[in-house]
């Protein structure tokens, strides 16, 4: 039981302390409590803490907007804040069909986009997630394969389905995170995108924990090559707060029609002032001191180091940025490693559908002897089971 976080440090009810390599759900990316959030939610809570959605939105929410759009990879680009990753999924989807008229969903096996119903319907990670759910969850949604690093792209591109008369929007996250930190194989995102422009339609990119640097860039999708219409981004983006929002290209945004009507999707919560306030100061983080420039340089770093470390029983060390998977031999495998690696102060998740990864996605502002440690523990656990 958490109590208290700053950095790369959680101290329990116990008062153990424990080095953070999950960034809390890849929440915390600029690291726990930075000082800077803090301070930004401190005097925006002596100014105004709410406003009036929509209707009458603070200023801080506006200025949110308008910076999301400024790093967006297509000019005037135009967003939608809400809460939570699940959030952004379902603004995405919602205006794939406004846009395109079309319902279907081509998504991905393994794939996580979270738990509400539009998002649940789109997510192949677990059917036991779905199934107690199923009759009440849209039903014209196609899984593809998720295609392995090492396949043939034109090969993968053609195990999509064959029929999208009815396809309005392909889902993806550009590297599957709690499906194991799988990457797909180079230039499969380019494929896709080109073929979604070809079958009219649209490329909604699951940013929520691979964007905003995570991954070495501010989007991932748009680094290998696979610039979307749609990109969902959340978790890091309120440096702690719950904060999300969808981003799109302006002229699939205008699909939502005249702004000056009644609101047909909103939230009393969405773009809260607290959580743009921190929103805004995280950016500014990332921004300033070159994070997304540092997950680049150290993601690799650290993969090199896990590689050579001769840690027995890792088969594979994957890695985008600051996000890397340890492929383990054997299903439960993770499991058993993240509770020997608890009792000697390391957070890390299991991942993937058999357990069978170690997820690794620590602040990018980790430092160095606080990886060593790890790396030196991950050994030692790995030596006594």
């Amino acid at each position: 039981m958490w109590v208290e976080a700053v950095g790369s440090n959680v101290v329990d009810a116990d008062g153990n302390r424990y080095v953070d390599l999950t960034s809390g759900f890849g929440v915390a990316l600029v690291g726990h409590r930075h000082p800077e959030v803090v301070d930004a939610v401190k005097r925006q809570a002596d100014r105004l803490i709410h406003a009036l959605g929509d209707l009458h939105p603070s200023d801080v929410k506006v200025e949110l907007l308008e910076r999301l759009c400024a790093v967006a990879p297509w000019d005037g680009a135009r967003a939608m804040l809400s809460l939570g990753g699940a959030d952004a999924v379902t603004a995405a989807l919602k205006t794939a069909v406004l846009a395109t008229g079309k319902s279907g969903v081509i998504a991905f096996e393994g794939s996580y986009h979270g738990l509400t119903y539009g998002p649940l319907a789109v997510s192949g990670y677990a059917e036991r997630f779905r199934e107690p759910f199923e009759a009440q969850l849209q039903r014209n949604v196609h899984f593809a394969p998720w295609p392995p690093s090492t396949v043939d792209v034109d090969a993968a591109l053609a195990a999509l389905p064959d029929d999208w008369s009815t396809i309005g929007a392909v889902i993806v996250e550009p590297v599957q995170g709690r499906g194991g930190v799988r990457l797909p194989p180079p230039g499969f995102l380019a494929g896709l995108a080109r073929v979604c422009r070809e079958r009219g339609a649209l490329l909604i990119a699951d940013e929520i924990f691979t964007g905003l640097g995570r991954c070495g860039a501010w989007w991932r999708s748009v680094e290998d090559g696979g610039t979307p219409d749609l990109i969902c981004v959340g978790k890091a983006l309120g440096g702690g707060l719950p904060v999300s929002a969808c981003i799109g290209r302006q002229e699939v945004m205008a699909a939502w029609g005249d702004p000056d009507r009644e609101a047909i999707h909103t939230g009393t919560f969405y773009g809260d002032p607290l959580g743009s306030a921190a929103a805004l100061a995280t950016l500014d983080l990332i921004e300033r001191h070159g994070w997304v420039e540092a997950a680049a340089a150290r993601g690799p770093a650290l993969a090199d180091t896990l590689r050579h470390a001769g840690l027995p029983g890792v088969e594979e060390v994957r890695q985008a940025g600051m996000m890397l998977g340890l492929q383990l031999g054997g299903d439960g495998r993770a499991l058993v490693l993240a509770r020997a690696l608890l009792e000697r102060g390391y957070l890390v998740l299991p991942a993937g559908t058999r357990a069978d990864v170690i997820q690794l996605a620590p602040p990018v502002t980790i430092s160095d002897a606080q990886l060593d440690g790890f790396v030196s523990a991950l050994g030692a656990v790995l030596e006594a089971s």
